[in-house]
């Protein structure tokens, strides 16, 4: 018993001990488990995956030799790399942009809480649930040639429409950018929604009061108090979609001419390519 307990009172000092004992109950190795699988799936495979990008293995050759910077020079001077990221960032952005346009715009349409609105919302949610690779493939066959988009703009307009949606080099990654963002607006419409039921509706009366319409309202008031809402969307919107592989890969496999091919599936390409040290840095 230290000086320290001793000068407690005496519920002091029993509260002390039992503290210690409930420090006994909880040894740290019960840590042991949550750490062996740490250890055994992600630090491992990182030092090896460090390891192997200065080698040459690949499916071509039956043994692993050290080739030191080869690999990366290989990378920065074949021009692929900088296409990939190049492509990821411009998806990233117009999967930001998109993203957020279309659930702040659904959380001001359904911000009234009636039944209509609740049953709107849930559906506008369902996306958000389904697989990635669902959504992709779900996608490919409506906006195929043959597939059921121009099925309807033929019967509307009276003449066969074949519009090959995703094989432009210029607007398919803003048609992918738009499916990844359809499928995830429905998780930026409630953040959205969390965030216009926490502004008051005193400060929105008084706005009323001084002879504000709606759109100043939220221009000058509503907007900037969601401040929160939409940097935390923003983020999770850019670092989900330069995360992203199974929409893209699902109707475009990164093409047409590797103009939607994200540094995701650059990587998939080269491991199948064969050239395994190369995927790895």
């Amino acid at each position: 018993m230290t000086a320290y307990t001793r000068s407690l009172p005496r519920s002091g000092r029993l509260f002390a001990q039992q503290a210690r004992g409930a420090h006994r109950d909880h040894p740290l190795w019960f840590l042991i488990p949550a750490l062996a699988v740490l250890v055994v799936f992600f630090v491992i495979p990182t030092l090896y995956n460090f390891i192997y990008a200065f080698t040459n293995w690949s499916s071509f050759k039956s043994e692993i030799g050290f080739v030191g910077f080869d690999n990366f020079v290989s990378l920065a001077t074949n021009g692929s790399l900088q296409n990939a990221i190049r492509v990821t960032l411009i998806y990233a952005i117009l999967v930001a942009i998109f993203q957020n346009t279309f659930g702040l715009a659904l959380a001001l349409l359904l911000e009234r809480d009636t039944r209509i609105n609740r049953a709107v919302r849930t559906a506008f949610f369902v996306p958000v649930i389904m697989s990635a690779l669902a959504v992709g493939y779900i996608f490919q066959a409506l906006l195929k040639p043959e597939g059921a988009l121009n099925g309807i703009l033929s019967t509307v307009t009276g003449s066969q429409v074949s519009i090959a949606w995703l094989g432009d080099t210029t607007w398919t990654i803003v048609i992918v950018a738009l499916i990844h963002a359809w499928k995830w607006m429905g998780l930026s419409m409630l953040i959205y929604l969390a965030g216009l039921k926490t502004i008051s509706a005193e400060v929105t009366e008084a706005a009323k009061i001084d002879g504000a319409g709606y759109w100043e309202t939220f221009a000058r008031i509503r907007f900037p108090l969601l401040a929160p809402a939409v940097t935390f969307n923003v983020a999770t919107a850019l670092l989900g979609s330069m995360n992203g592989f199974d929409i893209v890969q699902a109707t475009t496999e990164g093409g047409p001419g590797g103009t939607t091919e994200l540094l995701n599936i650059f990587i998939f390409r080269t491991f199948g390519q064969g050239l395994f040290a190369q995927a790895t840095p």
